[in-house]
């Protein structure tokens, strides 16, 4: 595939919604919508004003990147089943890229080490470690589901000057700031970047390292919050029985 690639990126891994579209001159338009819990009504109507706003149809577009996780679980699920979707409808390839490598590609000229953080909600967090190197990041560390203490005592352990950004590191600070020298990325840093997305997905596609749509699968890291309390009443129930 040639540079002049229309990508369309979708991310919905956190309580955001936005999506953007770029070619190999950059992003064309960009939506981003903070609306929690309101994924499957905003997307499609967040794709649609973002062509509008490029002036270009959903057809020209030759490639779908979206961000597979980890994240929450209904966000997740409905970015991806969208860009599969998408995908088999347009007849074109797919990009997966993982949240947190869109957190901490925008940061990526720092010289700390990058903890992008999000929060994952029942007092824990997905993170992972990266590095600055020639032309982007480098992920030092494989995506973890941790407790914030958990996390903060990993980064003691480490004993460098970090960089921490992400809706996780927020709301945790007070819990991460025990660490030893840290700078804290804050608000424009928050959620992973549909920008980010476009620019790392158009590199691969000039690499042609797609993936077929039913290939696109979300990285979870923990079970949804319907089938942890489905196997906790499960459990009960056992335990009634055994108990009767």
């Amino acid at each position: 595939m040639g540079a002049a690639v229309l990508i369309l990126g979708i991310e919905t891994a956190t309580a955001q919604v936005a999506c953007a579209l770029g070619n190999q001159d950059g992003i064309l338009a960009v939506t981003s919508l903070g609306r929690p819990r309101r994924h499957v009504e905003s997307l499609v109507p967040a794709i649609e004003f973002t062509c509008r706003q490029a002036g270009v149809t959903l057809d020209s577009v030759h490639c779908i990147a979206v961000d597979v996780g980890p994240g929450l679980f209904s966000g997740l699920r409905v970015g991806v089943a969208t860009a599969k979707a998408l995908a088999q409808a347009l007849r074109v390839p797919t990009v997966g890229v993982p949240s947190l490598d869109l957190l901490a590609f925008p940061v990526r000229f720092s010289s700390r080490l990058i903890v992008p953080v999000i929060d994952a909600r029942r007092g824990e967090v997905f993170c992972a470690f990266y590095r600055q190197v020639p032309g982007g990041v480098q992920r030092l560390s494989p995506h973890q589901l941790l407790s914030p203490a958990d996390l903060a005592s990993e980064l003691l352990a480490r004993n460098e000057e970090c960089l921490l950004v992400g809706d996780g590191a927020l709301r945790y600070i007070e819990q991460l700031g025990e660490t030893v020298s840290f700078e804290l990325g804050g608000p424009l840093h928050s959620s992973p970047s549909a920008e980010a997305l476009v620019d790392l997905a158009h590199a691969r596609a000039l690499r042609e390292e797609f993936s077929a749509f039913w290939d696109l699968e979300p990285l979870y890291l923990r079970r949804s919050d319907a089938e942890i309390n489905w196997a906790t009443a499960a459990d009960a129930r056992a335990s009634d029985r055994r108990a009767g």
